[in-house]
């Protein structure tokens, strides 16, 4: 089978992104895995299928490089809506559905996208650290100088503790830098740090509402791959609504390769 594709960036978190409108591709976790290999396959973060909805405009389907069907990708989301716009599927603005629901997205005058995140209506403090699920679950620590940090040796410790159970969490270490925010990720499914991810600086940003007792509405994030920046609003209650994650989401190339 000979298998079309598009890889896109976004922030260095990097996406195979499979048109799958007429709903023939049928992939394994097995083939996943070998295709998002930076040895052996095309290399990526994750693959994502972009298919027809009845409702909306298209649907996403998101898998980590390991293979399995995951949680909400913030980044892999941006770089789709950047895809169907350049298929001609969309516009400036659209609708789509995710694994955790419906997600709105606009394509801005310098072609960056702002996605619309879901809600978030409760966190947990764990180990004076924050826990909470912005699409996928994660764990946010503030540290000093966090460039210093063996983030896949300690990312890895925390998210297999037994605190997270057997599905895990991702792990997030920030350092405040006036007024922005240094974000390193490990990301559970990929199994390592990657160079950025989207829902893990949605979560450092909220996060540091807390932490810093700001009434700051929004953060600009330095990640290893590039600049992100994360929009809110804050309830009375502490919960959060109105939350976008905005910056590049880039075509790398495409191709076809012989499964």
């Amino acid at each position: 089978m000979n298998l079309k594709f598009h890889k896109y960036q976004g922030a260095g978190n990097d996406f195979i992104i499979i048109n799958n409108r007429n709903n023939k591709i049928k992939l394994s976790e097995l083939q996943i895995n070998k295709l998002c290999d930076r040895r052996f396959g095309i290399g990526a973060d994750g693959l994502m299928l972009l298919e027809n909805h009845s409702d909306f405009d298209f649907k996403m389907i998101y898998f980590n490089s390991d293979g399995k069907e995951s949680t909400m990708c913030g980044n892999g989301g941006r770089c789709l809506v950047a895809f169907a716009k350049s298929i001609d599927l969309i516009t400036t603005k659209t609708y789509f559905l995710a694994t955790d629901g419906t997600h709105m997205a606009l394509v801005n005058d310098d072609d960056s996208i702002s996605l619309q995140m879901q809600d978030v209506n409760d966190f947990r403090i764990v180990n004076t650290n924050y826990y909470m699920n912005t699409g996928s679950p994660h764990y946010v620590t503030f540290r000093d100088d966090i460039s210093k940090i063996d983030v896949y040796s300690r990312g890895r410790e925390i998210r297999n503790s037994a605190e997270f159970g057997p599905e895990g969490t991702n792990v997030n270490f920030v350092e405040i830098q006036g007024e922005k925010l240094f974000v390193r990720t490990y990301e559970r499914g990929v199994e390592d740090e990657t160079l950025a991810c989207g829902t893990g600086v949605t979560a450092s940003a909220i996060s540091a509402s807390f932490h810093s007792k700001s009434d700051k509405n929004s953060y600009d994030i330095i990640t290893k791959g590039g600049n992100l920046k994360v929009s809110f609003k804050r309830q009375e209650d502490n919960t959060f609504n109105d939350i976008w994650l905005t910056g590049p989401a880039t075509f790398v190339f495409k191709g076809e390769i012989d499964m």
